[in-house]
């Protein structure tokens, strides 16, 4: 499998200044496969330890010296060369005073590449009972595969070198237009967890894309009983599900349970998203950079790990989503939204976590949202997920008025264009910008198309 995050890994392994890497992301997003792919393709001896799974372990790194850790590990695994070996520490947050150790091997030990990883890590991280290696290491962030990953994954090259080189002065063929519409309805059902995108590839059967999936929410099932404490499962279960219902609009807790407390909501929708799980989606004032400067902590939306997972959580088919036209009218919109956002994730650089954000306006008289905002340099870019005419989009005339911007973004199931959009605001004053317009399936080329139109202030 083909993952673009290899490049920079492959980076870290030869600087000069590597520090421990730690891994983060949700159980099952490749963080392993990563791992020993990258000590085969270098060459080196991975010398790999589960700490769920080997729990004794942990009584080798007893010391804070890495010589001793070291001479603890030959003595289990044999001869280790620290220039022509991998140390692996597997969920790590089954052994978290092993991380605080991770600085010693920073200072005292840097011939040997180390990487962590572990899928409940945030719940470590986020109230650490050990001193934190500040400095020390250094943090990837590991997502489901994006669509041009996907499409690596089905041997379909020709079609990412195509969407690579695509600017808005080629027209789209309509063969080459249905042939990527298709494929991302695929990658709408069958998602982007390596597990099941493997599986897809193999063995296109649906009902074993599905199995595999519903085994992997009950996995992060099982995850969270470990952590809920005094919360019923019954009520982590409903609000798994209802993250998938409720795509797209801002989340409400009570819509989760009428008789659940709010509390109650909000401290599982934390848990999922230590774990991974679901993904905020914060309200943005959206008046300059940084887009989270200004935030309405009372609303937000909710989006899940993944697009597959969502799909079979709302019990949808490959039918269904072949037989809408577009696909922002499954699930009336929501998947859109799930999809674009998922992918949005994926454009972040890997060691800068990605945060995502929209714009919404409450008023008695109208209401307006966009569905997503971006920074793009210095530059704020709106995202509206939609289909239908440029004069449908209300809520996009609106925002650009009232910000002043010169350029949004469109996603939808249409062919691809750059417009001047000129219309009148409520008092009759003309509104211009620059509108692009992209299918679904160029989403990942967005930051390059952005660059050929954004002029970055000096």
């Amino acid at each position: 499998m083909d993952r673009a995050l290899m490049t920079y890994l492959k980076n870290w392994l030869i600087a000069a200044d590597r520090k421990p890497l730690v891994l983060r992301g949700a159980r099952q997003v490749g963080k392993t496969w990563l791992t020993r792919h990258l000590a085969q393709i270098s060459g080196k001896k991975l010398i790999e330890l589960n700490f769920e799974k080997q729990p004794s372990s942990i009584s080798l790194f007893a010391s804070n010296n890495p010589q001793q850790i070291l001479m603890n590990l030959t003595a289990v695994y044999g001869d280790i060369d620290p220039e022509n070996s991998l140390l692996f520490l597997d969920e790590i947050q089954a052994a978290p005073q092993i991380f605080s150790k991770l600085r010693w091997f920073a200072e005292d030990l840097p011939q040997l590449p180390v990487i962590a990883a572990g899928s409940l890590l945030e719940f470590v991280l986020e109230e650490p009972s050990f001193s934190m290696p500040v400095g020390r290491i250094s943090y990837v962030h590991v997502e489901p595969l994006s669509f041009e990953e996907f499409l690596l994954a089905k041997d379909k090259k020709s079609l990412v070198d195509y969407l690579n080189s695509y600017d808005f002065n080629i027209e789209i063929p309509d063969a080459i237009h249905e042939t990527l519409n298709n494929s991302f309805k695929e990658y709408v059902l069958i998602g982007g967890l390596p597990a099941v995108v493997a599986n897809w590839v193999s063995e296109p059967s649906l009902a074993k894309a599905h199995q595999i999936q519903q085994d992997l929410l009950a996995t992060y099932r099982d995850d969270f009983a470990k952590y809920h404490g005094r919360i019923t499962l019954d009520k982590l279960d409903e609000t798994m599900m209802a993250v998938p219902k409720m795509l797209g609009q801002k989340f409400v807790y009570k819509n989760v349970n009428d008789s659940a407390q709010a509390h109650t909501i909000k401290r599982i929708l934390d848990l999922f998203s230590k774990a991974r799980i679901c993904h905020r989606v914060s309200c943005s004032a959206g008046n300059g950079v940084p887009l989270g400067a200004e935030l309405n902590e009372k609303k937000f939306k909710e989006i899940f790990l993944d697009t597959g997972l969502c799909s079979v959580a709302l019990g949808l088919n490959l039918a269904q989503i072949n037989a809408a036209h577009e696909i922002d009218l499954i699930n009336k919109g929501g998947i859109a939204e799930q999809v674009v956002g998922q992918l949005l994730r994926t454009l972040s650089p890997p060691y800068i976590e990605p945060i995502l954000y929209y714009w919404s306006r409450e008023e008695k008289t109208s209401n307006a949202e966009i569905d997503y905002l971006i920074q793009h340099g210095n530059k704020i870019i709106p995202i509206e997920v939609k289909s239908g005419s440029t004069g449908a989009l209300k809520s996009l005339h609106f925002f650009m008025d009232l910000k002043k911007l010169d350029l949004a973004v469109r996603i939808n199931s249409n062919f691809p264009s750059k417009m001047q959009v000129n219309v009148k605001n409520h008092n009759g004053q003309s509104v211009q910008y620059t509108l692009l317009s992209l299918p679904f399936y160029l989403l990942g080329q967005l930051p390059r198309l952005l660059d050929g139109e954004v002029s970055f202030a000096v």
